[in-house]
């Protein structure tokens, strides 16, 4: 599976973002999907998953409220929509791929190239 993220940019405080995760095989209805983030200096952290069906979705304390994963596996697509933006959310973002609803980045099979999101404050 291979995987593209976008929509990363540059945005004020208490703005919004959307990323997107495009999937090249139609098999992406077979996994769960999650999104995670790395800032400088620091490991790649989880912040959001969402089960194959979109019945599940898990969300990390920090964006709990503030961001919501979905996906449309029709179009092979996953979505971050990220509103009330902070400093803190300053980070390059990841989707990734794998068998269950998992937090841990080890435990994903495969994975995009980082969107950047710089929130200004």
């Amino acid at each position: 599976v291979q995987l593209q993220a976008s929509g990363g940019g540059l945005v004020q405080a208490g703005g919004s973002l959307r990323l997107s995760c495009a999937a090249s095989e139609r098999s992406l209805s077979n996994y769960y999907m999650g999104w995670f983030r790395q800032a400088p200096g620091k490991g790649r952290e989880f912040v959001a998953c969402i089960a194959w069906n979109s019945v599940l979705t898990y969300y990390a304390d920090s964006v709990k409220g503030r961001f919501t994963i979905s996906r449309d596996n029709a179009k092979n697509m996953v979505y971050l929509q990220m509103n009330s933006l902070k400093s803190e959310d300053t980070a390059a973002y990841y989707c990734a791929a794998g068998r269950g609803p998992y937090t841990q980045s080890s435990q994903y099979n495969y994975w995009g190239q980082g969107t950047q999101v710089t929130v200004s404050s």
